[in-house]
């Protein structure tokens, strides 16, 4: 291990240049006019992995090509991992407000060292080169991986995955593996890694209420004719009681309340909840009685009205009794709760307190289950165990108040677990002008990918 991990300091400048090669190419997924640029940066990973010793190939999709390389020289007895990342970026408007030209990546000074200045510097690009290059020292120093390797470079994940699905079910049986690893993610501070070991749920949905059959005149029917934005109102100010909890009947089923010992160790990571509402221009958290900020991000669902319109919009005024009103709600979901039950809990809420005269019209949107590693999963050890080597104390076990939607379709379409491992930080700008990756992160990022392989093949 030693070796391995000499390999990767001494070889740090030729790591950074095949970074700077891959992060020169504007492979923006998102606009239509770079897919050739896309198309170029999955033959460029396709062709890196092929010359580290990797079968590696395109697989085609309707929309644009996946990269699929396997290194399984380690033996049918050895770990399968299959590692994913993306390699398209997302668009580096506005230009105006960058420093440097964003395809153009530099080594910028900043408070924690040089740093790494491009599109795609943290995500996903430079994350994706940092795990490389710790397989690239394990094959160079020891002749081979410690597992068997497959990895997944997706080229849409900036604009939605829309061909995710189709790709992993056309490679269904040569993306098999035991887990998943992705390295997308950040840690908790400069100083201490983190695994996220669970992600929030999301189910959407749009509701309208009908009223009258056109817009009434205020003057000659206010009074007696029921108008819809206030019973709309009516009914979703009814949807919290006041010490924050949802009030929808079952909406709770399934929800494991926070352990003890997770709440310690969320207390020991020193939040500053304050700091974090007063940048938003607020004081103090506003769900759940009970439950600190943390387990209100990461472990508590929400329900939450994310626009309310109807009747006039205009400027002035207009005396009207509009015909109907629309709002847009979204919940967050954790580990136990199914989406469709949730909306289906919503619809028999909203009708159940609707009055005489109006109807209600739902328009369901996307929606994804929370999700929980199990706290004995061998390879949420091994991570544990490598990142405490390499950084000198345990990582921080986070959450994510957000949804990532390619572990949703790797357990939908593979049935795989995912481990969430990344090293980028709060400050890297990213979707952002001047996105960067702390140097030293790049650096033991990929020492610690190196230990986290030595650590799985030791579960042989």
């Amino acid at each position: 291990m030693e070796k391995i991990l000499s390999h990767i300091d001494t070889t740090q400048e030729a790591a950074l240049e095949r970074l700077f090669a891959f992060l020169r190419i504007p492979s923006i997924s998102a606009q239509p006019a770079h897919a050739g640029d896309c198309r170029q940066a999955a033959l460029w990973a396709r062709d890196l992995l092929g010359a580290m010793g990797f079968e590696a190939r395109l697989s085609e999709t309707s929309g644009l090509p996946g990269v699929i390389a396997k290194n399984h020289e380690a033996g049918e007895d050895a770990p399968h991992v299959l590692f994913y990342g993306h390699y398209d970026v997302q668009p580096a408007d506005p230009l105006a407000l960058w420093h440097s030209d964003p395809f153009a990546p530099v080594l910028a000074d900043g408070p924690r060292g040089k740093r790494i200045v491009a599109r795609g510097a943290v995500d996903d690009k430079g994350q994706v080169i940092s795990f490389l290059e710790a397989v690239r020292a394990h094959i160079e120093v020891a002749g081979r991986l410690p597992v068997r390797l497959t990895v997944l470079l997706e080229g849409e994940e900036e604009n939605g995955s829309p061909s995710l699905a189709e790709l992993l079910a056309n490679e269904k049986d040569a993306l098999a593996a035991d887990f998943v690893y992705v390295a997308d993610t950040n840690m908790w501070n400069p100083e201490v890694p983190a695994i996220t070991a669970s992600l929030r749920g999301l189910a959407a949905i749009e509701v309208r209420v009908h009223g009258p059959s056109r817009d009434l005149h205020s003057g000659l029917f206010g009074g007696v004719a029921r108008n819809p934005i206030q019973a709309l109102a009516d009914v979703l100010g009814q949807l919290k009681d006041a010490g924050g909890r949802v009030r929808i009947p079952g909406f709770y089923d399934g929800v494991e309340p926070v352990s003890p010992e997770q709440a310690a160790q969320w207390a020991a990571l020193g939040f500053d909840e304050a700091g974090f509402l007063h940048d938003v221009g607020l004081t103090r958290p506003a769900g759940e009685d009970g439950f600190g900020a943390l387990a209100q991000l990461w472990a508590r669902p929400t329900a939450e009205l994310n626009g309310i319109y109807g009747g006039y919009q205009g400027e002035g005024s207009k005396t009207v009794i509009p015909a109907h009103a629309t709002a847009k709600l979204t919940f967050r979901l954790v580990k136990g709760q199914e989406p469709g039950r949730i909306l289906d809990g919503f619809e028999r809420f909203v009708r159940d307190r609707l009055p005489p005269d109006t109807r209600a019209e739902f328009t369901r949107g996307g929606g994804a289950p929370g999700f929980g590693l199990a706290a004995n999963a061998p390879f949420l050890k091994a991570a544990q165990a490598a990142l405490t080597a390499e950084f000198g104390r345990a990582p921080a076990l986070i959450g994510s108040g957000a949804s990532i939607p390619v572990v949703q379709a790797f357990a939908t379409h593979l049935g795989l677990d995912t481990l969430l491992v990344g090293f980028g930080l709060d400050d890297d700008c990213i979707h952002s002008p001047n996105e960067k990756f702390d140097l030293v992160c790049f650096a033991r990022g990929t020492r610690a990918h190196a230990r986290l392989l030595a650590e799985l093949g030791r579960q042989a």
